[in-house]
């Protein structure tokens, strides 16, 4: 079916791999990172975003044969903007001005082709030509502001919306207030207005505020302003710790545990519920904390000691319930969450850690310590109850109803005091020579630093004796119950201090782009509400089903935000709490029949995307439901097959389908397992309105005409990892099925999005088939054994029997001249990985070279924790696998979906990550063969 518009380069071909690293990499980038501003659940990679914006604007050559007349010159240019891509995903060039610009002129040129114009090529002419003649970047699902800012850094208007105030204040703050205030000088007085210094001594340099950096000195300044009016007012709720020398050393964080009585009446102790006595795990600093048992007061006390003096006693609290330290006596958790919700929760300080020489100090507690914390006299709580249940919450059962129950009387002393100082500093900023304006900026980005602060500052923070620091609240999308807890300074100069928080925020306005269109945030409703007067390009990363609960969580926060930033954004915190009863979510306990209301709430949300959006560009959603199956109305469905219904429903034809991988690869069940891809980008175009039907033969017949062009495309010149080529398939597979209004039986029966699903899983199973015709006879027969014989073992006759039908013999053919198997006794057996591995019993390739015994010489190379040589191995292989060596890609291919199949996560890994190196390995094929290999 011809088109009426130019496809995009992201409905033909985008480099995974290089995408997919780099997302994975940035989840190990911290500092200027835009994630580090304010904590927001499951972030885009801004690599991913950036990647995708770019790919659904550019045009892909084969619609622009005026210019790339032939398949050649349409993948040299095709190649030429993948290696853009490639460069332009790298964390390092988001602020390289070069490759933005590079990046805008190839968007511009799409543009300006559209409008048979002349895009400009001076930068700032390039920009300017965007801003009047794109479509905006429109997110309606905007979260932590990842899409939009992409796209303002690519040189697009932005505009992102989301229901959640907090989500819509961080996104204010990325695209909203840095060009506002673009250039701008710093106001403080101890800011040079000419510029900044850059380096020290002789290389010192000045350089001009650019960009954001001159109101990232000003947050640095007024916060150190803040630190010192705070000191003033709570400084002696945070005294120094005395060391044994008779010195003082300042305090990074006081340990407690909670505690519950003894059920025990001849015990009685306030038992400490404690995760482990281990202080630091640091080989030259293992410290744990020691208690001591007066069984006549029935207290606990708690000495330091290091290794030396004994070895530390196991925690007191798991899972499975609670030990008294006194008496050995267990108790259910039942019982502690019983005490608890009567007010028999208390507390006690377990240890002090202090700041030493390059070292942490571990000290006991004393009492004057633990009187000053308890002295603490906070004179404002924020107020609101926590949910009675929700999704992600486990603290309610342990007696938690109030946000301020959440943080101990110092805690709110001390984030009750920044937090009156935001408007102090407000009035410094002016009096220092601000507009009213700017001055709001700065208090905005500071309010954020306090946010940090209270992610860092509850008796919900642990402490991490591997790192020795304390780790932030919300290290996951949940607030569970943590047993002992990390109390910090914010005074000192170490872990979450205060001046840590505002230079995290300072960093982030430091590298944000410069040079970029105004954006814009609003607070909206995606499924009644589209924030744009033009149709606009929707890339977005709607939520799932009940994955996260934004709403509840973001509470957290928002009883914090709301009374230091109501004046400025008096629409944004109108209400006590964050909206709920409009949020899309499967949240059982808040609405009846939750995963039904989501559902509706998504595709009414997908129609008005439909209605609304640009015809002439494609619209691209992140997509990452949990793929389980469940029972329902009699039928079984995934998440995947019900976003996929709900786009087909909405009047969408789906294009494409790219698999995203954003996690790091040294996670354990990535190391070990096929797992999902962390999303799914999903590449959409309107389906025009009088779309024909089709019935269900004609379906088949064009999605077997279809669909192996398309894949083979995808395997070879996309180079797609066999872990992803099912879920790819799905994108021109679907484009098949949705390009219809309806698919029906000649029953009359409406063809389903499950059944076409089905047909398009055996069609690529069909293909790679097909792909196994074109081996070579002896790795056919191997094969076609293998499927056979899942063990690889079987009877010398079956054998026999199969080997003449490929003109082949056991003994020769198979057994001695080319090392594919053993017989013996009756019985022949494959040869598996760990065989192509004992270099003792086969130190030779086969002079002939099969493509079976090639791959499985190289899947041994790719095994995580093996002898093997990684890629140079595969290389040392591929260089006598001649003219087959298409062929072992092949081959690797066909048997990693054979033992995906059957859950053997191992070979199958081994074999997958041959594909995923073949551009390095056939890229460094050359030279003649090496005479000896052990391999």
């Amino acid at each position: 079916m011809p088109t009426a518009y130019r496809r995009k380069l992201i409905e033909v071909d985008l480099p995974l791999d290089a995408i997919n690293a780099e997302s994975a990499r940035e989840k190990s980038i911290r500092h200027g990172h835009p994630s580090t501003l304010h904590l927001w659940w499951a972030r885009r990679p801004l690599a991913a975003c950036r990647a995708v914006i770019f790919a659904s604007l550019v045009d892909d050559p084969v619609d622009c044969p005026q210019e790339y007349p032939d398949a050649d010159a349409q993948a040299a240019e095709r190649e030429r903007l993948h290696d853009l891509i490639r460069r332009l995903v790298v964390w390092e060039n988001s602020s390289d001005a070069s490759i933005l610009a590079e990046a805008r002129y190839e968007i511009a040129r799409s543009v300006a082709r559209f409008h048979d114009e002349t895009a400009p090529t001076e930068p700032a002419a390039v920009l300017d030509y965007l801003n009047r003649q794109a479509k905006p970047i429109y997110d309606p699902f905007c979260g932590g502001g990842s899409i939009p800012l992409e796209a303002q850094r690519l040189g697009l208007r932005a505009v992102g919306s989301d229901l959640n105030p907090v989500a819509v204040l961080i996104t204010k703050a990325l695209i909203e207030l840095p060009p506002r205030f673009a250039n701008r000088p710093p106001v403080n007085p101890d800011a040079d207005p000419m510029g900044m210094t850059v380096g020290k001594g002789k290389k010192a340099k000045r350089l001009p505020w650019r960009g954001s950096t001159g109101l990232a000195d000003d947050i640095r300044y007024y916060g150190r302003k803040m630190r010192e009016l705070a000191w003033e007012r709570v400084g002696h709720l945070y005294p120094k710790a005395k060391l044994p020398d008779g010195g003082e050393a300042t305090v990074i964080a006081w340990l407690w545990a909670r505690t519950v009585p003894c059920p025990n009446p001849a015990c009685g102790v306030a038992m400490p519920l404690i995760r482990t006595f281990q202080l630091s795990a640091k080989r030259n600093n293992r410290h744990w904390t020691k208690p001591h048992i007066d069984r006549t007061s029935k207290v606990v006390s708690y000495e330091v000691q290091n290794h030396d003096g004994g070895v530390p006693k196991d925690g007191t609290v798991n899972r499975n319930g609670a030990t008294c330290v006194a008496c050995d006596g267990t108790v259910p958790l039942s019982y502690v969450r019983e005490r608890a919700k009567s007010g028999n929760l208390g507390e006690q300080m377990t240890a002090i850690v202090a700041e030493g020489d390059r070292k942490r100090l571990f000290l006991s507690p004393t009492d004057d310590h633990i009187q000053v914390a308890t002295s603490a006299d906070p004179e404002w709580r924020p107020t609101g109850r926590l949910p009675d249940q929700a999704l992600g919450f486990r603290v309610q059962a342990y007696g938690f109803s109030e946000w301020h129950q959440l943080f101990t009387k110092r805690q709110l002393t001390a984030l009750t005091t920044f937090s009156s100082l935001l408007e102090d500093v407000e009035g410094l900023v002016k009096k220092d020579g601000s507009d009213e304006e700017y001055a709001k900026a700065v208090r905005t980005c500071l309010a954020l630093a306090t946010g940090r602060v209270s992610n860092s500052c509850s008796s919900f923070n642990l402490w991490q004796n591997l790192g020795d620091k304390v780790a932030q609240v919300f290290t996951r999308q949940a607030l569970s119950m943590i047993w002992d807890y990390a109390e910090v300074n914010h005074f000192s100069d170490s872990t979450q201090n205060w001046m840590a928080q505002i230079e995290w925020v300072a960093e982030v306005f430091e590298r944000l782009p410069m040079y970029v269109n105004q954006g814009q945030a609003y607070q909206a409703d995606a499924s009644t509400t589209i924030h744009t007067d033009t149709g606009p390009v929707i890339v977005t990363d709607p939520p799932y089903y009940d994955n996260i609960a934004y709403a509840d969580l973001s509470d957290f926060f928002y009883v914090w935000l709301r009374p230091l930033l109501r004046d400025i954004y008096p629409d944004l915190f109108a209400s006590i709490a964050t909206p709920k009863s409009e949020e899309m979510i499967a949240e059982p306990n808040r609405f009846e029949d939750a995963r039904q209301r989501f559902e509706d709430l998504l595709n009414r949300t997908l129609r008005l995307i439909r209605d609304r959006c640009s015809p002439e560009f494609p619209s691209s959603i992140f997509y990452a439901y949990k793929q389980q199956e469940e029972e329902r109305e009699g039928r079984t469905s995934t998440g995947w097959e019900t976003m996929l219904t709900a786009l087909v429903s909405a009047g969408f034809q789906i294009v494409g389908t790219w698999p995203m991988r954003t996690e790091r690869p040294n996670r354990p069940r990535a190391q070990e397992s096929n797992a999902l891809a962390s999303s799914v980008v999903l590449v959409c175009r309107p389906r025009p309105e009088r779309a024909p039907s089709t019935t269900r033969g004609d379906f088949m017949d064009e999605l077997a005409r279809e669909l192996p062009p398309a894949l083979e495309h995808l395997t070879r010149e996309g180079h797609i990892a066999p872990v992803d080529l099912r879920q790819a398939a799905i994108g021109p597979g679907m484009a098949v099925y949705s390009r219809y209004d309806s698919v029906t039986t000649l029953a009359g029966e409406r063809v389903t999005v499950r059944q076409a699903l089905a047909a398009i899983n055996d069609a690529v199973a069909d293909f790679l088939e097909q792909q196994a015709g074109q081996l070579d006879a002896e790795s056919r027969f191997c094969l076609d054994w293998l499927q056979a014989h899942p063990g690889g073992q079987g009877s010398y006759g079956l054998a026999e029997d199969l080997a003449r039908a490929y003109n082949l013999s056991i003994e020769d053919r198979l057994g001695r001249e080319h090392r594919l198997l053993t017989a013996g006794q009756g019985q022949v057996a494959l040869l598996g990985i760990d065989d192509y591995g004992e270099a003792r019993s086969y130190p030779r390739l086969s002079e002939d070279v099969t493509a079976w015994e090639a791959c499985h010489r190289m899947a041994w190379h790719m095994q995580p924790g093996e002898d093997g040589r990684g890629t140079q191995g595969c290389v040392a292989v591929a260089q006598h696998a001649g003219d087959r060596l298409d062929d072992v890609e092949r081959l690797a291919r066909i048997l990693y979906d054979i033992y995906d199949r059957r859950n053997d996560s191992r070979r199958a890994v081994a074999f997958n990550s041959i594909v995923t190196a073949w551009p390095n390995i056939a890229g460094q094929v050359s030279g003649p063969a090496q005479q000896e290999l052990f391999v």
